[in-house]
């Protein structure tokens, strides 16, 4: 008895040490929450009131949406091209090659066009804007924003925020049409399905809320994005240290939101 007391008693301060760092890395992540919430509704309103920067917004949608889309082309062209020959190779063994046309249309539009774009955007644009807007709280040019009289949240956040929101819709229906068409190519010319009836199955199997949710998705998927490169940015340490900690938390936090935010607006939509 005496030995199993002499035994706990050793162990205590390694209990407590862990149960220290429990306790710090639940509250930090408490905290990280809270500060996430309150700049998003902060960006919410200032989005919603005026002034609004017209400039700065036509801008970001170059910046956001035209120098994304080589990008995201790619990546839907590419990603319906091997959704088809996957496809094929399993539907084979069941002959039910037919059904190649219905799952390349479906899966493209509702799932992979705009996850995929998400991550893409998340990677290039969520990256460049955290690390340009943490440069700038490094070199301390918001903060003489402030002695001008300039609201950050105005002139920084609120013209990425809307072109994120407004432009990433744009690139999915973009990449739908490319991946579609991907998947047209493998499927007339290396399997050797016919033209006509495959678009006839494209038409047919395809409904106004594959489209729709899809889109919808890309407009959530672009507001985190851009928020989430705003607020990492907007809220880095100083040194080049904290801007490039900065920029890997902003793709991290957005890639994983994506994910999570995925699942929950198709549960909302087709639940």
């Amino acid at each position: 008895m005496e030995q199993t007391i002499h035994f706990l008693r050793g162990k205590a301060p390694l209990l407590l040490d862990m149960c220290q760092a429990i306790g710090h890395s639940i509250l930090n992540v408490v905290q990280a929450l809270g500060s996430i919430t309150l700049f998003s509704l902060q960006a919410l309103r200032h989005c919603l009131t005026p002034p609004v920067f017209i400039k700065h917004i036509f801008r970001q949608f170059i910046d956001i949406g035209y120098y994304s889309l080589p990008v995201v082309g790619m990546t839907a062209l590419f990603t319906g091209m091997v959704l088809a020959l996957q496809s094929y190779t399993g539907f084979s063994r069941f002959n039910a090659e037919s059904a190649i046309a219905s799952v390349v249309v479906l899966s493209i539009t509702r799932e992979l066009s705009p996850v995929l774009a998400g991550l893409m955007v998340a990677g290039r644009v969520g990256a460049a804007i955290a690390a340009e807007i943490g440069t700038m709280r490094v070199t301390e040019q918001i903060d003489a924003l402030t002695t001008l009289s300039v609201n950050p949240m105005k002139y920084l956040v609120v013209p990425r925020v809307v072109a994120g929101t407004i432009m990433l819709p744009v690139l999915v229906l973009i990449g739908d049409i490319i991946g579609v068409y991907g998947g047209y190519i493998v499927s007339t010319h290396v399997l050797g399905f016919s033209s006509g009836s495959y678009l006839h199955q494209t038409w047919d199997v395809m409904e106004r809320i594959d489209v729709v949710s899809g889109l919808v998705k890309a407009a959530v998927f672009g507001f985190l994005v851009t928020l989430m490169g705003c607020y990492h940015g907007y809220n880095s340490n100083r040194g080049a240290q904290g801007v490039g900690a900065a920029t890997t938390n902003a793709v991290v936090t957005a890639s994983i939101l994506i994910l999570i935010f995925n699942y929950l607006l198709t549960q909302v939509f087709f639940s």
